[in-house]
């Protein structure tokens, strides 16, 4: 089972750029997808971007399309989130799931597992 963990988070102003890291253990990584999700205070968990596991493919919530970026480096065992054009509102602790398809992780189960997330708050 591959565990991931996020990094690159931090605080940044509105219009700013943040690229977050989710890095994974173990050599099966290259085979799953990976979905970025983010929870806001007081807000259900939603998604935000896919990838499938060789990287052609990839989906995006409506609200980050043009702005978010995601990639992955299956030789470093690492996808990216590159977030441009930050808002206010893309403040919430951001996660990352593998799964074995892209629609996989689009979605979640209650059986999930989550990592720790990284804080990404941004204000003026």
């Amino acid at each position: 089972q591959v565990q991931l963990v996020e990094s690159g988070g931090g605080l940044v102003q509105p219009g700013g750029s943040l690229r977050l890291s989710c890095a994974a253990s173990g050599r099966t990584f290259s085979v799953y997808a990976v979905g970025w999700f983010r929870q806001a205070p007081g807000k259900e968990r939603e998604f935000v971007a896919g990838i499938s596991w060789k990287g052609g493919s990839t989906d995006y919530a409506d609200s980050v399309k043009g702005r978010f970026t995601i990639s992955r480096d299956n030789a470093k065992h690492t996808v990216y989130l590159q977030m441009n054009s930050l808002k206010p509102e893309d403040t919430a602790v951001y996660y990352c799931i593998a799964g074995d398809s892209l629609l996989r992780v689009t979605t979640t189960r209650p059986d999930d597992s989550w990592g720790q997330g990284t804080q990404v708050t941004v204000t003026s």
